[in-house]
């Protein structure tokens, strides 16, 4: 299940710079990351640390969107917290959906839109609430950021 933390909270890690520096080539193979790297960031991975950007052209995982190395880091170790603020609209979908594969948390500190993607499970750690709707969610967020 998603689980979100809005505002301000300790141990978060900020993922586009955990990201490079923790990396592993081997998440790159990964099914469900190629998917996000090509919808995400309109890329595709080629081999090793090679990915072929529509619009950069050739890349390694350090040129990837902040958003795309948050996602990647959430989903590869979720075990632990990013801020996912650094994630845009686009990221959206694929949070629920690594929430629906597996328990994962992320810090929040604007109101991320999830409505095109009802019904879903999202946790609330904040008032400790299991939401399901656009309108349940924005009721709870709207206290906190």
């Amino acid at each position: 299940m998603l689980r979100i933390i809005f505002g301000e909270t300790e141990d978060v890690y900020y993922g586009p710079s955990w990201f490079k520096y923790n990396y592993d080539t081997e998440w790159l193979k990964d099914d469900f990351v190629q998917k996000m790297i090509e919808d995400v960031d309109k890329s595709h991975y080629v081999d090793g640390e090679y990915i072929e950007s529509d619009v950069l052209g050739p890349i390694t995982p350090v040129n990837l969107s902040g958003g795309l190395m948050t996602l990647i880091s959430i989903y590869k170790n979720p075990e632990m917290v990013f801020d996912a603020t650094s994630c845009g609209g686009n990221c959206a979908k694929w949070l629920i959906e690594m929430g629906r594969k597996q328990d994962v948390t992320i810090n929040l500190k604007y109101l991320m839109k999830f409505k095109d993607y009802e019904p879903f499970d999202i946790f609330i750690v904040n008032d400790g609430k299991e939401i399901h709707t656009n309108k349940e969610y924005v009721g709870a967020a709207i206290e906190y950021v």
